[in-house]
């Protein structure tokens, strides 16, 4: 524990009384007076007239130590706590999930042998994939015929996995806008104060007509720092609209440094999450900072508490001469 000053200049205002006491005329008090050539035979030769009251060493006293507090407490003391350290993610992570209608297709073998849905598939490994970054901002963007955000970067996973369990094929439209979701999550990570990010694209289609070609939005996020882990879902030898274009994807993830991955079945899609979560660890970052906490409160209490003293009692407002 350490006492500091946040304004230890204020501490030069000390001396001031002192210096107005030579600088400054002294304070005579004006009054009316009746002068009478007669005054002294009416006076006659009794005990001279007392002297006027003078103030009190003891008043003195208490007014030197209520400056002292009151330009202690302007002066901001604190009291400086040992330091605390605290162990945080670097790390933007967004989550593309597709939300076309191919999506809504039950080829998905779960562990019991039964039957899901891509989406069904995928929203589970998502869960256990969030649940492994648990230090980094997540953010989850989905897309179809058109891509929008979710859920924007938040620490606040559980918030994150609500949305996700809400989400439902066609709900953005039944196409498959690779191009779009990519150019958003460049937006997105745009407006990012951290370094580290990592866009994580899953999906069972091809582009079905993205404003901005594939390719080109992957080159646009990887100037912003962007890298792009591609994930394909499904049959690849499904044909027509459905069909998987898997070296497109492979360009998006070389375009960025990153990977493309393909799954067939619940448990490679799982062991996918798990080697991008290994390839893209949390980097150890720590953050140190101490506790403050204002002491000012102290010292203006003391002020104003001698201030009521001397105002409240009569004794000492004005001592006569010697009574000190």
């Amino acid at each position: 524990m350490t006492l500091a000053l946040d304004h230890p200049w204020a501490l030069a205002l000390l001396p001031l009384p002192v210096l107005l006491r030579f600088l400054l005329p002294a304070y005579r008090e004006q009054s009316v007076a009746l002068r009478m050539p007669f005054l002294t035979q009416l006076a006659g030769t009794g005990a001279p007239p007392p002297e006027a009251p003078r103030a009190g060493l003891l008043r003195l006293a208490l007014a030197g130590v209520a400056w002292v507090l009151l330009v202690l407490a302007a002066a901001g003391p604190v009291r400086i706590e040992p330091p605390i350290t605290r162990d945080v993610g670097g790390r933007d992570v967004l989550l593309a999930l597709d939300l076309s209608g191919s999506m809504d297709t039950q080829d998905m073998a779960g562990p019991d042998g039964a039957m899901v849905s891509r989406l069904d598939a995928a929203r589970a490994v998502l869960k256990e994939f969030i649940g492994r970054r648990k230090e980094d901002r997540l953010g989850l963007i989905v897309f179809g015929t058109s891509a929008f955000v979710l859920a924007p970067f938040t620490r606040d996973h559980g918030v994150l996995l609500s949305l996700l369990d809400e989400t439902t094929p066609r709900m953005a439209g039944p196409q498959t806008m690779i191009g779009d979701a990519i150019g958003l999550a460049a937006q997105s990570f745009e407006r990012a104060q951290v370094s580290g990010r990592l866009l994580v694209l899953l999906t069972d289609g091809n582009d079905t007509g993205s404003r901005v070609p594939p390719k080109r939005a992957a080159e646009i996020a990887g100037r912003l720092g962007v890298r792009i882990h591609t994930v394909s879902l499904g049959d690849p030898t499904t044909a027509g609209e459905a069909a998987l274009d898997i070296p497109a994807l492979e360009e998006i993830a070389r375009a960025t440094g990153g990977a493309q991955f393909h799954a067939t079945d619940p448990a490679a899609l799982s062991e996918i999450y798990r080697r991008i979560d290994a390839m893209e660890q949390t980097p150890a970052q720590s953050q140190s900072w101490r506790p403050r906490t204002p002491l000012f409160a102290w010292p203006l209490g003391g002020f104003a508490f001698i201030a009521g003293i001397l105002l409240l009692a009569p004794g000492l407002r004005a001592l006569p001469r010697g009574a000190a």
